[in-house]
This record gives C-alpha cells, structure tokens and sequence, in this order.
C-alpha cells in the first residue's frame, strides 16, 4: 500500500494494526481468511466476499486476524481516459463504506485474481483487472447498515475482568475479547462510551482501589503498589501524584 501503487493488487496485510492515509481512492476486497478495518472511526471486519470502499485522504486502520489475503484496487480520484469514468468513481466513492458482493462478482474475481497470482508482475493485467471490477463493482455490491449504530459494550463485564487481575498487566487486546471485537473497534466504542481511553479507564481503576486500600489498610505503601498492579512503588507514586495532586503518603497522613 505505498505511494507508488499498482492499479491492483493481492496483498497479506500484518496482525499489526497499522493507520494511514493516502491521496486515491481504494477498493478492498477480501479472499480469505478476515481483516479488520477502521475507516475514519467506523470498525468491520472483512472476509470473502465482503469489502470496503476507502475515499482518498481518508483515515483508516487495518490490520489481518490470522492468515489472510485481500485484493486492494488502487483507483485515482480523476480517470484521464475518460470523463464519465471519473463520474462513475464519484458516485462510488461518496464516503466510505463496507458492502458485500453477490455470487456472480465473487465469481469474476476469483477468475481475475488467478490470473493476477499467475502474472504478478503484469502491470497491464493490474490495470485491466480493476478496471474491469470499477465496471461492475456498482451494480453487484450492497452497502452494509449505513446508520453507523454505535453498539454499546457491556462496562459490568469489562470492570469484572479489571477488577480480577487488576495485580497484573491488561492490555486492551485482552479487554476487546471479552466483547469478541478487534482492539481498534473497540478502542474506538470504548473512548466513545467512557469519555477515556482503555488504558486511562484501567489507570483510573487501580488508583480508585489504591485510595481505598490506604483509607482502610495497614498496607506499606509497596504494597498498595503491588496490590494495584503498578510496577513499583516510584511508578505507583508517580501516577497517584499526576492524579490527585500529591503523593499517596501524604494523602494517607491527610485522610
């Protein structure tokens, strides 16, 4: 997905999730195994059959869940060959969005993609194939839920999961399994919903029971930091200062 991009292409994207923008439009289409996408905040995944339109200088983030492989049409928001052309890839491209495709074209691009894995290197054969797909692309996709419904997480699972391991490391690749989502979908629900991020969210957790525990227990102030999952004692203090203005020690003599 460089800048210097061919007009189509079969690709494996990473397990890594990556963000980026580019200045041209985008078709992705999935052939197997699934993919995550976030475009400008909006989260699916893609498998077979399915896909999604990326419009030029358009945020978004993928990443591949296992193996996978997606075929990726380059398309430039100004065609020079012909001008209806160009209309045809402004009306696709109003905004971004996921569809998925009926049989017949599911069909076409499984004859065109083996042709292209036959002769990757045959940039006529990129050219042609995806202007063959722009062709037909309109008449066979169908848009997916347009509303943008924002789903809600369920807090009382993912505050259950913090509060039982709140002594060791959460990652927020382990909180979005719990509502079996990707972690860009649900960093984004999440920051929608709580008003922080994850990693803020479970910061604020630890430091709410480290209150606690100094207000009710004879615990040193190690092992507050232990009980909370913070790394050391330094790191404890200096996380409890930043939020409440002064040190833990302090705060007990206060309190």
């Amino acid at each position: 997905m460089a800048e210097k991009y061919k007009p189509s292409e079969i690709v494996m994207l990473p397990e890594q999730m990556a963000h980026h923008n580019h200045g041209y439009n985008q078709v992705v289409i999935g052939l197997s195994g699934q993919t995550e996408f976030d475009i400008e905040g909006y989260g699916n995944l893609v498998g077979p059959g399915q896909g999604c339109l990326v419009s030029a200088d358009s945020e978004h983030a993928f990443s591949g869940l296992g193996k996978n492989e997606i075929l990726v049409l380059n398309v430039p928001e100004v065609l020079a060959q012909h001008e209806y052309a160009t209309e045809r890839v402004e009306r696709l491209f109003t905004q971004s969005s996921y569809f998925h495709l009926d049989t017949q074209v599911q069909t076409l691009i499984k004859a065109l993609t083996a042709e292209m894995m036959a002769s990757p290197d045959d940039l006529l054969l990129s050219r042609a194939c995806t202007d063959t797909l722009m062709c037909v692309l309109q008449r066979h996709f169908k848009p997916l839920a347009s509303d943008r419904h924002i789903p809600r997480l369920n807090m009382d699972i993912v505050d259950q999961y913090i509060l039982q391991h709140i002594t060791r490391k959460i990652s927020v690749m382990q909180l979005a399994g719990l509502v079996y989502l990707g972690e860009s979908q649900f960093h984004l629900l999440f920051k929608t919903q709580t008003g922080m991020t994850p990693h803020h969210y479970v910061l604020q957790k630890r430091l709410d029971l480290a209150k606690q525990l100094l207000n009710e227990s004879s615990l040193s102030l190690a092992q507050v930091a232990q009980s909370c999952g913070f790394g050391s004692q330094s790191s404890f203090t200096q996380a409890f200062s930043r939020c409440y203005g002064m040190p833990p020690a302090k705060y007990r003599k206060a309190f």
